[in-house]
């Protein structure tokens, strides 16, 4: 397969540690209710995103130098937000370590990664930008601008899921529940779309956020939507293949993330998703 079409087919892989968990939207009773015990009020112990106070990070050229450029703010933007939201809440926070690459990077605790796009590595707390991922976005879809920032939000929310013990305790209940995995995997990625929006609440006002931005924003989580993917492939739509959510899913979430900039609404183990 070429570079073009892995790169394709890893945009639905903006991935939860090291890859992406192999799992459907299917969500059967059992599978349900043993999310529910799952995930707890973790995230309702963390405080309401601040109102925006300064200028959002932008997109000023588009060079290689002015993509790192802005990733590297937005990332920094993030950090800074969740820094302050675990210690609004009196819980401890490692910060995440950036590391922006182009093709192939060797991660610390994940092992070499090559043409994997975007990804989240729990094991060190690092988050991998694959520059040409980004590329690809704006050239075949045309999206770029903000919907690059949520997708940097969508990786800082695997952190937040690793920082508040969410990630471990998913991983212990899939092992002891196997049958309800895909569907708990499903909605971990739509809580990391959720936790993505929060922190866009705090940097974009509802003014400075113009509606081709946010559309732009969507228009990337519906490109990385598990239905979406399967219409590029020429596939027939089938949700038991699903790891990441459709887009509808990812949409609402991000816009939920976004308008109410609280954690606690993030919530996607007990909520009800479209």
């Amino acid at each position: 397969m070429g570079r073009t079409a892995v790169l394709l087919a890893c945009l639905a892989l903006v991935a939860a540690g090291c890859g992406s968990s192999n799992s459907s939207s299917s969500e059967t009773a059992a599978a349900t209710a043993t999310s529910t015990t799952t995930i707890g009020g973790e995230l309702d112990k963390l405080p309401k995103a601040p109102e925006p106070s300064g200028s959002a990070p932008a997109l000023t050229g588009t060079s290689i130098s002015d993509e790192r450029a802005y990733l590297t703010a937005v990332f920094n933007d993030a950090q800074a937000l969740w820094q302050h939201e675990f210690a609004g809440a009196n819980v401890p926070y490692s910060p995440a370590k950036l590391t922006l690459f182009s093709g192939a990077v060797e991660s610390s605790g994940c092992g070499a990664q090559a043409d994997v796009g975007p990804f989240y590595c729990g094991a060190n707390h690092g988050i991998y930008l694959d520059l040409g991922f980004f590329t690809l976005l704006a050239q075949r879809f045309g999206i770029g601008g903000f919907a690059q920032a949520y997708i940097v939000g969508h990786e800082f929310g695997h952190h937040v899921q690793n920082q508040t013990g969410l990630q471990k305790r998913l991983i212990a209940t899939d092992q002891q529940d196997p049958a309800g995995k895909n569907a708990r995997s499903v909605r971990f990625e739509l809580q990391a779309d959720c936790l993505s929006g929060v922190w866009a609440h705090s940097v974009y006002t509802r003014g400075a956020l113009t509606q081709e931005d946010l559309a732009q924003a969507l228009k990337a989580a519906a490109v990385i939507g598990d239905d979406f993917q399967q219409q590029m492939a020429g596939q027939r739509m089938e949700s038991a293949l699903w790891t990441h959510g459709s887009s509808a899913q990812r949409q609402h979430w991000l816009t939920t993330g976004f308008e109410t900039g609280d954690p606690g609404a993030c919530d996607t183990f007990t909520e009800t998703t479209p």
